[in-house]
């Protein structure tokens, strides 16, 4: 039996919808793992390295073995690693010190929006319906989310800070697409595995690393009103919430659009509300539920349809923190980072 083209495309679609939403799962439990470990003593940069770093190490193998497209593709892993990894983490926790939790959060989302006129005016590819109608309705279902009617502030900077950190996030999936063209496409594996690497020496040079207490990982942090090793969320943070979801993540891009990855990508912050309200005991109000709904549907309508004559993806081998509170969002629910 003979598959069609629209068979093909359709299983391609199902695959990377699969990985699409394993990605956004696995970042969404970032912040849960994270919060124990910043509560225990350790800074939340130095956090932000640890899983950068961590993650990049586990993938220096996987890293090796492609270590073919540094020459290939330099250009583009370096990109990655400075906006997909280290740009939008950096860009968030400077947002976040000048300006409400739930504000940055929702301005770092309005990257599936930003993502789509930079496809639609910029690259000049169509984009469909279903992405722009679900780009919408998921940033309204974030503002529910994050309620940022509890923290509304203006700090210029800050705002700054913050749409820095949706322009790389923007930058995440246009990188993650593009590895996939040209005369020499990238192995999204070594994709991933370069930018981890190159986003987490960057990152090096901003948190000093050596300046944090890590002998904290060694003692026991609280998690669902447990003591648990704090060796256990740190190590959840950078298999899962790292490697996992990075890996997941760029692959998906190349089976489905980047539009449409991006605005499943939303689902990382209702994942991070959830985790933390079972794990952290931040528990949910009514605007959030309803907000959680809204970005589910957000993303369900932006993968429902597909432009007239928008081209298939490519075939291929194979979205911080964010803040804490009771009513806010928990921290650490960023994308990406």
């Amino acid at each position: 039996m003979h598959s069609t083209p629209a068979t093909t495309h359709r299983s391609r679609r199902a695959v990377g919808l699969t990985l699409a939403l394993i990605s956004a799962v696995s970042f969404g439990g970032s912040g849960t793992a994270a919060k124990p470990l910043i509560e225990a003593g350790l800074s939340p940069l130095h956090v932000v390295w640890l899983r950068a770093t961590g993650a990049a190490v586990i993938l220096l193998p996987l890293a090796w073995r492609h270590r073919r497209i540094v020459r290939d593709r330099p250009v583009l892993l370096l990109g990655f690693g400075l906006l997909g990894v280290a740009g939008v983490q950096a860009c968030y926790f400077a947002a976040i010190s000048r300006i409400p939790v739930g504000v940055a959060l929702l301005i770092e989302y309005l990257g599936p929006p930003l993502l789509l006129g930079y496809v639609r005016f910029v690259q000049r590819r169509p984009v469909t319906r279903g992405a722009a109608i679900g780009a919408g309705v998921a940033v309204t279902g974030l503002a529910f989310v994050v309620q940022v009617w509890n923290g509304l502030g203006f700090d210029a900077l800050g705002v700054l800070f913050a749409l820095g950190a949706a322009c790389c996030q923007v930058g995440y999936f246009v990188l993650a697409d593009a590895g996939g063209r040209g005369e020499k496409p990238a192995d999204p594996l070594g994709v991933a595995a370069y930018g981890l690497l190159i986003g987490s020496l960057a990152l090096t040079a901003v948190t000093r690393p050596w300046e944090a207490d890590w002998s904290r990982l060694g003692g026991q942090v609280t998690m669902a009103g447990h003591h648990v090793p704090a060796l256990l969320p740190a190590a959840w943070m950078i298999l899962v919430a790292t490697v996992l979801a990075y890996l997941t993540g760029v692959v998906s891009v190349r089976h489905l659009s980047p539009p449409v990855a991006g605005v499943v990508a939303n689902i990382e912050a209702v994942v991070a509300t959830v985790t933390a309200w079972f794990l952290l005991d931040e528990h949910l109000g009514t605007a959030q539920l309803i907000g959680g709904l809204l970005v589910l549907l957000g993303a369900f309508a932006a993968q429902a349809g597909r432009a007239p004559g928008e081209p298939e993806a490519a075939p291929t081998a194979l979205t911080e923190p964010a803040g804490p509170a009771a009513e806010h969002p928990p921290a650490s629910a960023g994308l990406r980072g």
